[in-house]
């Protein structure tokens, strides 16, 4: 699948959000470019993205962490979405509503059963990095 375009890799998306599963939370996230193993979105923080606090939720930010890097790792050499075997985000800052997130997936390794990605979440803005995760997937023999 390494030979998908930035349109192929838009379209994947699209039908994932427009389903009528839980990735639908993310139907307000633009993918900006992608490459082989390194997808790059933004999403603008909106009421429906947030805690209690007003800033963006923990769960989104997971949600965000597990479907970016999976884009990016089915856009790779192998071609496979797999399934997460781990997952962890280190949260360092908050979005607040109205403002615009960056979404950075990145290929880290991928090897015959496992592929390993990263991805930073940093307000658009100022660059301040708000989490930050990795991303470990299966992706079968």
């Amino acid at each position: 699948m390494a030979s998908m375009t930035l349109n192929s890799v838009k379209q994947v998306f699209r039908a994932m959000v427009d389903s009528r599963g839980y990735d639908r939370v993310l139907n307000k996230v633009d993918i900006l470019s992608a490459s082989p193993g390194k997808v790059v979105c933004e999403m603008r923080v909106e009421e429906e993205h947030t805690n209690r606090g007003g800033t963006l939720h923990g769960g989104c930010t997971a949600t965000l962490v597990d479907v970016i890097s999976t884009m990016a790792i089915m856009y790779s050499e192998r071609g496979a979405a797999g399934v997460s075997v781990d997952m962890n985000i280190t949260y360092m800052n908050a979005a607040k509503v109205g403002e615009d997130v960056l979404i950075t997936a990145q290929v880290l390794k991928q090897g015959r059963t496992l592929a390993f990605a990263s991805v930073d979440l940093t307000d658009k803005v100022t660059g301040k990095l708000i989490a930050q995760g990795r991303h470990t997937k299966h992706l079968g023999s």
